[in-house]
């Protein structure tokens, strides 16, 4: 019947059609992942990834190499340095390389970074009064020990003081302590800003 053979010739055609557009479809499964224009591939992405990492890590590594051999900021407190430095709030420049390139320019006066010699987790500020074959008097204020009291301060060792005395723990109750803990010294003040200074060496002695 005419019908019966349009409509077989129909689906004939819509079959092969269909046949067509599934093998199209897999041929286009096939095909490699194109990533949209202005994108980055995967390995790409997780090449930048990987180089940003890199630079941050080989930042922090430089900023701690700096504050630990070079310089840092570091936030003081305690009244030990009253009137030289108050009781809280202020920031100080710690100078960690001028003794450490040359260690003869330690002098007399200078505002030490010390590792304490009883709190060995603990950095302290004192004032260096004694190099090593100085005679000082132990303690000037005669309240731990008599002012007539001195001392030699022995090879390879300093005498530091607090410049309170009364509020301070230094050589009077330690002794003399070893040069191997000095870190290094308070350059300069920072903040507050109106009470910005850079630390000068005013102190006199007798030969």
């Amino acid at each position: 019947m005419p019908w019966l053979r349009t409509s077989r010739l129909w689906m004939s055609l819509h079959t092969a059609r269909c046949s067509k557009d599934f093998f199209v479809a897999r041929s286009y499964s096939r095909q490699p992942f194109k990533t949209a224009p202005g994108s980055l591939s995967p390995l790409k992405y997780t090449k930048r990834i990987a180089i940003g990492t890199l630079k941050v890590i080989n930042f922090l590594f430089a900023v701690h190499l700096f504050t630990t051999y070079v310089g840092r900021v570091s936030f003081m407190a305690g009244p030990s340095m009253l009137p030289t430095l108050a009781v809280g709030g202020e920031l100080v420049i710690e100078d960690l390389i001028t003794y450490r390139l040359f260690p003869s320019k330690m002098a007399r006066g200078d505002l030490l970074i010390v590792k304490s010699p009883i709190e060995p987790k603990k950095m302290v500020c004192k004032r260096l009064i004694g190099l090593p074959g100085d005679i000082v008097c132990v303690d000037p204020t005669g309240q731990i020990f008599p002012s007539t009291e001195h001392i030699v301060v022995p090879k390879g060792h300093i005498w530091i003081s607090g410049d309170n005395a009364a509020a301070s723990r230094d050589s009077r109750m330690y002794g003399p302590v070893p040069i191997g803990l000095v870190k290094g010294r308070a350059f300069a003040r920072i903040w507050p800003l109106k009470s910005f200074k850079i630390f000068t060496n005013q102190i006199t002695y007798i030969k």
